[in-house]
This record gives C-alpha cells, structure tokens and sequence, in this order.
C-alpha cells in the first residue's frame, strides 16, 4: 500500500446531526450546496448530474461543467451509519489508477446541534493538493449548513 496524506476540515451546525447526514445522501439537497459551494469558488455551479444509491456498495456520480467541461467526481459508499459516519471512495474523472481517495464525514452530536468533520485520504503524489482539498470540503460544509439554515431540507 503507498503512503496516504490527509485533507482535514470540519463545521459546527445548529442542527441535528441526522439533518446534516440527510443533506449529504439527498440528491435535490446535494444539488443544492455544491451548486452554491462551486460558485464560491467562481465555478459556474451548473450540476449536469447528481445520483445517489445511498446503500453501502452503492455508487454515486456529481458532474457540473467547468470551462465548457463536465467535471465528474463519483465513487463507492463503504460505510453509512446514520447519524454518525458517511465513508465513500472518491474519483475524479474517469480515472481507475492506483487506490481510490477515501472520504470519511463523522457526525458528532453536541447538545446545540453536531459537528462535523471530513478526513480525505489520498495517495501522497497528491500532497500539493492537501490544502485546495481541505478548503474545497470546508466550502462544501458551510453550504450544507447554509441550506440547512434557511430550513430547505427536513
């Protein structure tokens, strides 16, 4: 197995721990904050695609177009352990080199709301991107609570 680096962030909400897990397997929510959360980034934030299977084994495709492109991120949820954990390989493109990145989102519960943080794990030829990764999961919690804050999921 290569050396593995992680990208790390992490968000408190003023909500449940099951309503942030919900936001992150709900394909209309899930259009929703990373639309938002790419045209922070100056990104059109046009989402050609998002489908969920949100079943362990079950795959996911997000694609949104940049510069005349589509953008394509989809992977495999390894676990899902409702409120607490969402863990799911993560693939840019179409490419199948080497091991997958692994994203793991944990729930903690707090008495005024949850925390949460995400651990991207990647191969280490991506240690210039640790940085861009780790702000770019950030930018997608504070959409999700943004969206959650103005009360457009249950």
């Amino acid at each position: 197995m290569s050396n593995r680096i992680h990208a790390k962030a992490t968000h408190h909400y003023s909500v449940s721990a099951e309503r942030v897990y919900d936001a992150c397997l709900d394909p209309a929510a899930v259009r929703i904050w990373m639309s938002s959360a790419l045209k922070s980034h100056s990104l059109s934030g046009e989402m050609k695609s998002v489908v969920i299977d949100p079943v362990v084994g079950g795959k996911f495709c997000f694609s949104d177009m940049r510069n005349g492109s589509e953008a394509i991120h989809r992977g495999e949820y390894r676990i899902l352990d409702r409120p607490l954990k969402i863990a799911f390989t993560w693939v840019v493109g179409d490419s199948d080199d080497g091991e997958p990145s692994v994203v793991t989102i944990t729930m903690t519960p707090a008495s005024d709301g949850c925390e949460a943080a995400i651990i991207h794990e990647m191969d280490a030829q991506w240690i210039n991107y640790v940085e861009r990764t780790a702000a770019g999961w950030e930018r997608m919690l504070i959409h999700i609570d943004e969206l959650l804050s103005r009360g457009k999921t249950s």
